[in-house]
C-alpha cells in the first residue's frame, strides 16, 4: 500500500495520542497486519527507524523497527531483561529536529506477539536495543524530551512551543 493511499499520519508534539498508554492488543487481527504493514511504509519513508502506534494516533501496543537487518513487528511487548547501559543523542519522528542524550539499556531481551499473533522472544542488542526501547516509551506515553535535564528542558522549550503551533495550524 503507498502512504499515500494511508489514513495514517505521524503526530508530533503536542498531539494528545502521543501522552496516552497504549491498550494491549488481545488477538492481533488483519486489520491490525494492515495497520502494521502502513506503519513499517511510513516509517521508511519517512527516514526512520522506529514506530510506535501511538505516533499514528492508534492507542495500541504495536510497534515497527527496521535498523538495517529487516523489518521486527512486536505487539504487545515487554522487556524480560536487560543489560549495560549507554547514552546516545536520539531523535524522533514525532519531535522534528529535537534530540536528547538517553540512557538504555546495550542488551534486552524482549517477550512480544509477532503479526501472526505468535508469542515471540527476541534479544536486541546495540542499536535495535535502543530502537525498541525508545518506541516502548511512546507505549506508555514517554517522549525523549523527558529525558532532558532542567536546564536542556528550557533549552528545548521554544522549540517545542514552535512544534506544537506548527502543529496545530496543521503545518505539519
Amino acid at each position: 500500500m503507498s502512504i499515500l493511499q494511508t489514513k495514517l499520519k505521524i503526530r508530533f508534539f503536542g498531539d494528545a495520542s502521543l501522552r496516552r498508554r497504549a491498550k494491549a492488543v488481545e488477538t492481533v487481527t488483519e486489520r491490525d497486519r494492515q495497520v502494521l504493514g502502513e506503519m513499517a511504509e511510513m516509517m521508511r519513508l519517512s527516514g526512520g527507524i522506529g514506530l510506535a502506534a501511538p505516533q499514528v494516533g492508534i492507542n495500541k501496543q504495536m510497534l515497527v523497527a527496521d535498523v538495517g537487518q529487516g523489518p521486527v513487528v512486536l505487539v504487545n511487548p515487554r522487556i524480560t531483561k536487560k543489560s549495560g547501559m549507554h547514552a546516545l543523542e536520539e531523535g524522533c519522528l514525532s519531535l522534528p529536529g529535537i534530540f536528547v542524550k538517553v540512557k538504555r539499556a546495550k542488551k534486552v531481551m524482549v517477550s512480544a506477539l509477532n503479526e501472526q499473533n505468535e508469542k515471540i522472544s527476541i534479544c536486541a542488542y546495540d542499536l535495535l536495543a535502543r530502537v525498541i526501547q525508545h518506541e516502548m516509551d511512546h507505549l506508555r506515553g514517554k517522549l525523549i524530551v523527558d529525558y532532558a535535564n532542567f536546564f536542556q528542558k528550557i533549552k528545548l522549550k521554544k522549540e517545542l512551543k514552535e512544534l506544537q503551533r506548527s502543529q496545530s495550524e496543521g503545518l505539519y
